[in-house]
């Protein structure tokens, strides 16, 4: 088992996670969970693995093709967890932003999502993290993000609330400012 962030071992994680299994009633040494440690760590590095990525390389940008027009993505699946209960949240966002001179290359703008959303977070933070990234490294004139989740927390535990959606919205710049760019945004992306 290694830390995915520094390549070396770390047991202690792996006997914690044999401790979590007893706490819950399980027999860690039983057939079906004896490599089940082992692959919460695995799964761990994959689903956080936005704490080893730095937001400064998603942005290659070009000049060349550069519009000055509203650039829209939307519908980009997200996956996160919580940092209150660390269960997934799962839905889509929708970003956009408006040039200045720059673009971003439009995987990008998917990935900018995975490096905060592989985080433990809350959705307000993970929205306004996109765009104050879009507006740290592109510069636009303004940016947008609104995410759409159904949140773990929510529907298997507590009020158990299966349909609920949490939409939270992050607009700056001309996005923010200005109604008609505002308008045409939240029209691209059906809201």
């Amino acid at each position: 088992m290694k830390d995915p962030g520094q390549g070396t071992p770390v047991p202690m994680i792996h006997d914690a996670l044999r401790l979590i299994l007893k706490y819950i009633g399980e027999d860690p040494d039983r057939e079906g969970l004896k490599e089940t440690p082992n692959r919460i760590c695995n799964s761990y590095a994959e689903l956080f693995a936005g704490y080893h990525q730095n937001p400064t390389d998603v942005f290659k940008t070009f000049e060349d093709g550069a519009c000055d027009e509203m650039v829209i993505l939307r519908g980009i699946e997200v996956v996160s967890f919580c940092e209150h209960h660390m269960l997934p949240f799962l839905g889509v966002a929708h970003i956009g932003y408006l040039p200045d001179g720059k673009i971003i290359g439009l995987s990008k703008l998917a990935r900018l999502i995975d490096v905060f959303a592989k985080r433990l977070q809350v959705q307000e933070r993970l929205t306004t993290q996109v765009t104050g990234a879009l507006m740290e490294h592109l510069n636009p004139k303004g940016a947008g993000c609104v995410i759409e989740a159904a949140h773990s927390c929510m529907s298997c535990r507590g009020v158990r609330k299966q349909q609920s959606v949490m939409i939270t919205s992050s607009l700056v710049g001309a996005f923010r400012d200005d109604p008609t760019t505002r308008s045409e945004f939240l029209q691209f992306i059906g809201k």
